[in-house]
């Protein structure tokens, strides 16, 4: 590795991978049971994913909360898919009962998050940014706050503010 450029994906997952490892398990804990995703392969889509973006990462904590967020994003990917396939895949008539049932499936609630997310996004990037990394990544308290170069109070404060927005917005009337 060439001290003078930023590191590669290449060079930096070798050295992350167990970090990477511990953060898609912890993903796939909070996917739906029978899941056929397993943590080893959504690490290695990441992976191609961000080897093949070709861009240079400043260290480390750059390069896993990228990861991060690249592995949320596949699993809503994902969720939207498994949803798309199950609403529409060879049903002519759609029922009430059977419209409510799909309203109410568990997998809708990783893409609803992911859109509350992305308005969080809008209002608060810090706070949308430490949802993600203590949510989706299960860093701890102090992880996120030494990744997020704050103290893990000021963190608990943001980080409560965070919760109680998304719960606002998830439990609302549709926007």
């Amino acid at each position: 590795m060439d001290p003078t450029q930023p590191p590669g994906a290449e060079e930096l997952a070798p050295l992350v991978y167990d970090e990477l490892r511990r953060l898609a398990a912890a993903y796939m804990r909070r996917e739906r049971p029978g899941q056929t995703l397993q943590a080893t392969a959504l690490v290695h889509e990441v992976y191609l994913r961000l080897a093949g973006a070709g861009t240079p990462w400043t260290d480390q904590r750059h390069f896993v909360g990228i990861a991060a967020r690249s592995m949320r994003q596949i699993l809503v990917e994902r969720a939207r898919a498994r949803g798309a396939q199950k609403r529409w895949g060879g049903i002519d008539r759609v029922s009430l009962s059977h419209a409510l049932a799909v309203a109410a499936d568990p997998e809708g609630t990783l893409p609803a998050l992911d859109e509350a997310l992305s308005r969080l996004e809008q209002i608060d990037p810090e706070q949308a940014r430490i949802v993600e990394l203590r949510y989706f990544a299960g860093l701890t308290i102090e992880e996120t706050a030494d990744a997020l170069s704050m103290s893990p109070a000021t963190l608990k404060r943001r980080w409560a503010l965070a919760r109680a927005w998304l719960y606002r917005d998830l439990s609302g009337p549709p926007v």
